[in-house]
């Protein structure tokens, strides 16, 4: 009986991809445990720790928030024209592979490079990174099925988690100190393991894009300018614009969270980096687990009333942190904020598909994620410039003036998302169907349709 689940689950996954072949969509899906295996590891954990390491406390935290902020101010700019640029000549996979191939070997010469210079690597993996997530979400209407793309994205994001474990579990046993502090042989192995595990999408999956021609540089300028006649179709529905302001806000301190955590565990609270490494794999299970009763919870109350909720959580998460740093509030606030993150994703992604007409969801998912990259340049940034400047002044109550700044964006996010209609619009699924196979003008890297 148990010998028969494997090739059922084996058989199912197949069912999942256009041509029937489960070893191409699991080929599909590992690329994302391979690339959360990076964001972790390197994004999430090592890099603010290194950073700090070499400069101290106060100039750490800020040059490695200005890296992390440059790194997606960049790639949010450039995205609309790298995705009309694969539209336009087709070779998916060869953009991956290139975009790929550059985030491993920076990635690798961090490990050997002085701190400036390595901060410099940072910035160019971290922006490969997220340039490669825009052909890597591309090619999943070319593998996946039709009604299936949910299903097999899905999958993805599953193994993406497995990767944030997995690669939390081999950095304390082979790629950090005794201590758990990041060393260079941090950033080789998750060069290493990022490397392993993308190979099986380029021998494995065909490229099936095909392009009608040579890229202009007059096309990228009409990239750019859809988005102006995006903003005004956003206008057009109640309550949509408004909504994709107030996610610009509320995701602020979720972007900030993500990247700052470490660095804000070990020398805000006092971790040791081998503690704070376990606590943030905790945050992750702790975002897998709730994910689910917070889609339990939209499905009985709507996604509106459900983001409110989460919300909510996350400001008593982040009024926590204000108030004191001490090791068992953080815990118990992280506990929140690992909970919030969960049903951030599960939720406002819901909201919006009700919010927008059919015929404009992919253009809709476009302008959203664009809202995200750029929450992602400014909370990374106002939160290392006030540790940066005023460290020196206000000693550690410096941390918690910074968690208050993002506890002010959170308010100003859900006030504005306060008056935003639950939403009536169902969105057909042959029109949603059709809208991912469509790329939007303005391709949000890192952000997959449902």
């Amino acid at each position: 009986m148990t010998s028969l689940a494997p090739a059922g689950w084996w058989r199912g996954l197949g069912n999942l991809t256009r041509s029937g072949s489960s070893v191409e969509g699991l080929a599909w899906a590992l690329y994302d445990f391979a690339n959360t295996i990076y964001s972790f590891a390197i994004v999430s954990f090592a890099m603010g720790l290194w950073t700090v390491h070499f400069l101290g406390e106060a100039q750490g935290q800020l040059w490695f928030t200005v890296a992390v902020s440059a790194s997606v101010a960049v790639n949010a700019a450039v995205s609309p024209v790298l995705g009309a640029m694969s539209d336009r000549t087709g070779g998916r996979k060869v953009y991956l592979f290139i975009f790929t191939a550059l985030c491993i070997v920076a990635t690798a010469l961090i490990a050997v490079a002085g701190i400036y210079v390595g901060l410099l690597f940072f910035g160019i993996a971290n922006f490969a990174y997220q340039a490669a997530l825009i052909y890597y979400d591309a090619m999943l209407p070319d593998v996946a099925r039709t009604g299936m793309r949910g299903r097999l994205s899905g999958v993805g994001v599953a193994l993406g988690y497995l990767g944030t474990i997995v690669s939390g579990i081999l950095l304390t046993r082979f790629g950090t100190s005794a201590d758990g502090d990041p060393t260079a042989a941090t950033f080789l192995l998750v060069a290493s393991l990022f490397t392993l595990f993308a190979i099986p999408i380029f021998v494995r999956v065909p490229d099936r894009s095909s392009g009608s021609g040579r890229f202009r540089a007059r096309e990228a300028m009409q990239s750019w300018s859809q988005l102006a006649e995006t903003i005004r179709h956003a206008r057009e529905v109640p309550g949509l614009l408004r909504f994709v302001v107030g996610r610009f806000f509320y995701s602020d301190p979720v972007n900030t969270a993500i990247a700052v955590m470490s660095v804000f565990a070990t020398e805000a609270v006092g971790f040791k980096s081998g503690e704070a490494l376990v606590v943030i794999l905790l945050l992750t299970i702790i975002a897998v687990i709730a994910s689910f009763g917070w889609g339990v919870l939209n499905d009985r109350i709507g996604p509106k009333r459900t983001l409110m909720f989460v919300l909510a959580t996350w400001g008593i998460g982040l009024v926590l942190i204000t108030i004191t740093l001490s090791r068992i509030p953080f815990l118990f606030a992280g506990a929140l904020l690992g909970a919030g993150l969960g049903g951030v994703g599960v939720t406002d992604r819901l909201l919006l598909l009700r919010l927008a007409p059919p015929a404009q969801v992919g253009e809709m998912l476009g302008l959203y994620g664009l809202a995200g990259k750029f929450s992602a340049v400014i909370g990374p940034l106002v939160y290392g410039l006030i540790v940066g400047t005023l460290l020196g002044v206000l000693g550690h109550g410096v941390y918690q003036l910074a968690i208050g700044s993002l506890l002010v964006l959170l308010l100003i996010g859900a006030w504005i998302v306060r008056s935003v209609p639950e939403g009536s619009v169902e969105v057909d699924p042959d029109a949603a169907e059709a809208a991912e196979t469509t790329e939007p003008a303005i391709v949000p890297p890192g952000e997959r349709p449902l």
